[in-house]
C-alpha cells in the first residue's frame, strides 16, 4: 500500500440519474440500478484501498452526484480550491465538501460565486508535479485559472475542450507516472493539442481511439505504475503494458450513465509538490466595448462566437439594450485567452466587428520604427477593408488609403497626426508602423435601424452572399437599378473582366456599357484584350467562330496574329487611331477615354504592348483606377478580381459573376456586407443587364 497517497471517495447511498446535465445522462434518467451501482463502487473502493489510503465524505440526501468526488475541489498540499459548480443541480454539494475540507485541516479558497470551476474534474496535476493541466470550455471558466495558479502557487497550462461528450478534462485526459499521458486528442482544439505536444514527448503520449474514449478509458485512476479503469480494448491495455503500467479493469457501467467512471469517483488529496514550481499562468484578459444594433444585426452573437471558436472565454460585464426600436445597444465584454498570441488573434477579429477598448484605457497607439526598407516589425497590425481609426495623442485619427493586407503607418504632419495604409514593399526606414491591436478601431456605421431598412430595401440582396438559386433576372434588375443611379449621380463603376466575357458572347454588351458611360475603368489581363480584338478583327475567340460556334481552320493562330499586328502598330490606342480597330471592348475604351490596365502573367502570349508585365506597377495602377469606386463588377476573372478585392475598402458594392460557384464564393467571401455573388453564364448576365438598363426610364423607377 502506498501510505503517502490519500484518495477521497463518497458512497453511492443516494446515487441516481435524476436530471440531465451532460450528453451521457440523456435517456438514462432513473435507469441506473442502485444495487449494481453499490456493487461496482465497492469493487473500485477495494481495488484502490489495496494500493492507497481511502477516506470517505458522508453522502448527503438530495445530491445524487456527490459520489463524483473529483468535482469537490482541487487540492495541493494543505490548500484546496473549492469547486463552483456550473449547474444548479450540483451547487448544493459545495457546503458539504467545504465542511469536509475544513474539518480535515485544509485551507479552503473560494472563487467568486459566478465563476465556475469544477475541481479535479477539470484540473489534473502532472504526475511529476511540474505543472497543472486545467480544462475549460464546458464546466469551468478560463478566468478561474489565474486564481488557481496564485492560491496553489503552481504553473497552469490551459486546455480548451470542444466535444460536449467530454465535458470535463478528466473524461478525456489522464496524466500518468513517469511523464506519460493517456488522452483523446479530438476532445481538444488545435491550439491545446499543440500545447500538449510541446510539453509531452511523442514517445510518452498514449493516444486513445474513440471506441475506448467513449468507454471513459481516460477517466482512470493512476497510482504509481497501476492504472485502474473501466473495461477497455486489448490494444490499449497492451500499449499501457508496453509503457510499464499494470492495467486493472473494474466495471463501472452504472456510473457511465451519469457521465463518469473511476477518476470521477475519486479525488486525490495528496499531490506531488516541487519546491521549484511556482505560480505561472499565461492567461490574458481585456475589456472591449461594442455599440450598434447588437442584437437584431447579430453583432454580439458573432463576437461571442468568435471568442469561443478561437480558444477564448468571455464574460458580458455590462449590457445596455436600446429602449426604442431605432435605439442602439452597447456592451462591455471581458475577453480572456490562454496566451498573448491567442488574445491578439481574437482582438484582431473583434476589431473587424467594431469592438474597441473603453476610451479611458487607450491614449496612444503602439508603434515600432521600420529598420529595413520593405520589412515591417514582427507584430505589425494587418489592415482590413473596413474604415479604420488609430489613437494618436489621445485622439482618433482616420486611416487613409484603406485596403486589405497592409501596414498602418502614422506620422506627425503640419496639420497634425496622419495615418495611412502602406503595402510592405512601400515601407521606408524610419516609418512608424502600428503594432499589436491596442488603439485601433474599425468604423461601423450606426444608422437608424428603420432608416437603414428604407434606404436599402431595394438592394437587400447586397447582403445575401452567393446567389445560385434565385432568379438571375431579379438580381440583374436590382444591379441595373443601382448602376443607373450611380451613373446619373456622377458615381464610378469599375469592371474587372476575364476572357470568358468574350468567349461567352459578352463583348458587345460590355462595349455597350462602356459606350453609355456606365464603366469608368476596366481592369483585366492580357487575354481579355487579345480575344476581344480577335473577335473584332477576325470574328473568332480562341479560334471559335462567334456566330456559328464552331472552330475555324487555323483559328488557333488568330490570337497570335492579332497580337503581332497590334505590336506592329504600336499598341491598342494606335490601332484605333489608325482605323485598324473599329469595334469591341478595347475600341470603346479608347474612343470613350475609359482608362484600362492589363496586368500581365507568366502565361501571356506576346504580350500586347499595353500589357504591364511589371507586377508591382500593375498593382499600383489597379489601385489608382479603383480609387473612388462606388461599384465593381467582377466578371469571370478570379485572379484579377481577388487582387482588386484586396485593394478595395468596405463600402464599395461588388457584384461577382461566374458560372463556377466555388469562384463566386471565393470572391464574395471577403467580409464585406455589400457584395453579392451571381452564379450564371457571364454572357447571359451581361445581355440581361443591358436589356434591363435600356428599360429603365429613370434611376428612381424600376420596371415591373
Amino acid at each position: 500500500m502506498a501510505d503517502s497517497i490519500r484518495i477521497l471517495m463518497c458512497a453511492p447511498d443516494h446515487y441516481d440519474v435524476d436530471y440531465v446535465i451532460n450528453p451521457w445522462m440523456e435517456g438514462n434518467i432513473h435507469k441506473s440500478s442502485r444495487e449494481r451501482a453499490v456493487e461496482q463502487w465497492r469493487k473500485l473502493y477495494y481495488v484502490i484501498k489495496e494500493r492507497a489510503m481511502v477516506e470517505l465524505v458522508e453522502p448527503a440526501k438530495g445530491w445524487p452526484d456527490m459520489v463524483f468526488t473529483a468535482n469537490a475541489g482541487l487540492v495541493l498540499g494543505s490548500n484546496v480550491v473549492l469547486s463552483r459548480f456550473f449547474h444548479k443541480e450540483r451547487q448544493g454539494e459545495e457546503p458539504y465538501f467545504k465542511a469536509w475540507f475544513e474539518g480535515n485541516g485544509f485551507t479552503v479558497y473560494e472563487l467568486p460565486p459566478d465563476l465556475p470551476f469544477e475541481g479535479a474534474g477539470d484540473a489534473l496535476f502532472d504526475r511529476e508535479g511540474r505543472w497543472l493541466w486545467a480544462g475549460y470550455g464546458f464546466r469551468s471558466e478560463l478566468d478561474s485559472h489565474p486564481y488557481i495558479a496564485e492560491w496553489l502557487d503552481t504553473e497552469v497550462v490551459s486546455l480548451r475542450l470542444i466535444d460536449e461528450r467530454f465535458y470535463h478534462l478528466d473524461t478525456c485526459f489522464c496524466p500518468l507516472s513517469g511523464g506519460y499521458l493517456l488522452y483523446y486528442p479530438p476532445a481538444f482544439d488545435s491550439y491545446s493539442n499543440r500545447l500538449i505536444e510541446m510539453r509531452i514527448p511523442a514517445a510518452k503520449r498514449i493516444i486513445v481511439a474513440e471506441p475506448d474514449a467513449v468507454k471513459f478509458a481516460c477517466n482512470a485512476v493512476n497510482i504509481n505504475q497501476t492504472v485502474i479503469m473501466n473495461q477497455v480494448s486489448q490494444d490499449l491495455k497492451d500499449r499501457l503494458g508496453a509503457a510499464g503500467f499494470e492495467v486493472v479493469e473494474t466495471p463501472l457501467s452504472e456510473f457511465l450513465k451519469a457521465g463518469g467512471a473511476a477518476k470521477c469517483l475519486t479525488l486525490r488529496v495528496t499531490e506531488p509538490i516541487l519546491e521549484t514550481v511556482h505560480a505561472n499562468v499565461s492567461i490574458e484578459s481585456r475589456v472591449v466595448r461594442m455599440e450598434g444594433h447588437l442584437l437584431d444585426a447579430g453583432l454580439l452573437n458573432q463576437a461571442l462566437d468568435l471568442i469561443v471558436e478561437n480558444s477564448g472565454s468571455f464574460r458580458v460585464m455590462n449590457f445596455n439594450l436600446g429602449v426604442e426600436r431605432n435605439s442602439t445597444s452597447s456592451a462591455e465584454v471581458r475577453v480572456s485567452a490562454p496566451s498573448h498570441e491567442i488574445m491578439e488573434e481574437i482582438m484582431t477579429l473583434l476589431i473587424d466587428l467594431g469592438a474597441v477598448p473603453p476610451p479611458q484605457e487607450v491614449c496612444d497607439i503602439n508603434t515600432e520604427v521600420v529598420s529595413q526598407a520593405g520589412v515591417a516589425p514582427d507584430d505589425f497590425y494587418v489592415s482590413t477593408i473596413y474604415p479604420t481609426e488609430v489613437r494618436v495623442d489621445c485622439e482618433w485619427v482616420r486611416v487613409q488609403n484603406q485596403r486589405m493586407d497592409a501596414a498602418i503607418v502614422v506620422a506627425q504632419g503640419e496639420a497634425g497626426p496622419t495615418a495611412e495604409c502602406k503595402l510592405l514593399r512601400d515601407l521606408q526606414v524610419g516609418d512608424r508602423v502600428m503594432v499589436g491591436v491596442d488603439g485601433i478601431r474599425t468604423i461601423k456605421k450606426v444608422d437608424s435601424h428603420e432608416g437603414a431598412r428604407k434606404e436599402n430595401k431595394e438592394f437587400a440582396f447586397m447582403a445575401s452572399g452567393v446567389s445560385s438559386e434565385r432568379r438571375v433576372e431579379l438580381l440583374v434588375e436590382q444591379v441595373a437599378w443601382e448602376m443607373r443611379q450611380i451613373r446619373d449621380q456622377g458615381g464610378k463603376i469599375v469592371v474587372t473582366a476575364g476572357p470568358v466575357v468574350i468567349h461567352t458572347g459578352g463583348a458587345q454588351h460590355l462595349s455597350h456599357l462602356i459606350r453609355e458611360g456606365y464603366v469608368r475603368a476596366l481592369l483585366g489581363g492580357n487575354a481579355i484584350a487579345v480575344h476581344d480584338m480577335e473577335q473584332a478583327l477576325m470574328g473568332t475567340s480562341l479560334g471559335v467562330d462567334m456566330q456559328r460556334g464552331i472552330p475555324v481552320r487555323g483559328g488557333h493562330r488568330h490570337h497570335l496574329k492579332v497580337i503581332n499586328q497590334i505590336r506592329r502598330l504600336g499598341g491598342i490606342q494606335a490601332a484605333v487611331e489608325q482605323g485598324f480597330l473599329t469595334q469591341g471592348v478595347m475600341y470603346e475604351c479608347v474612343k470613350n477615354e475609359v482608362p484600362y490596365c492589363l496586368a500581365g502573367s507568366i502565361r501571356d502570349d506576346g504580350p500586347l504592348p499595353d500589357t504591364e508585365m511589371d507586377l508591382i506597377k500593375a498593382q499600383s495602377r489597379y489601385s489608382e483606377l479603383i480609387q473612388g469606386a462606388d461599384m465593381i463588377l467582377m466578371l469571370s476573372s478570379m485572379l484579377h478580381s481577388i487582387g482588386v478585392g484586396n485593394m478595395t475598402p468596405a463600402g464599395v458594392k461588388m457584384v461577382c459573376v461566374d458560372i463556377n460557384p466555388a469562384v463566386v464564393t471565393k470572391l464574395s467571401d471577403r467580409g464585406s456586407v455589400e457584395s453579392v455573388g451571381v452564379v450564371t453564364d457571364v454572357g447571359l448576365f451581361l445581355s440581361l443587364l443591358v436589356q434591363q438598363l435600356q428599360r429603365l426610364t429613370s434611376p428612381y423607377q424600376m420596371t415591373v
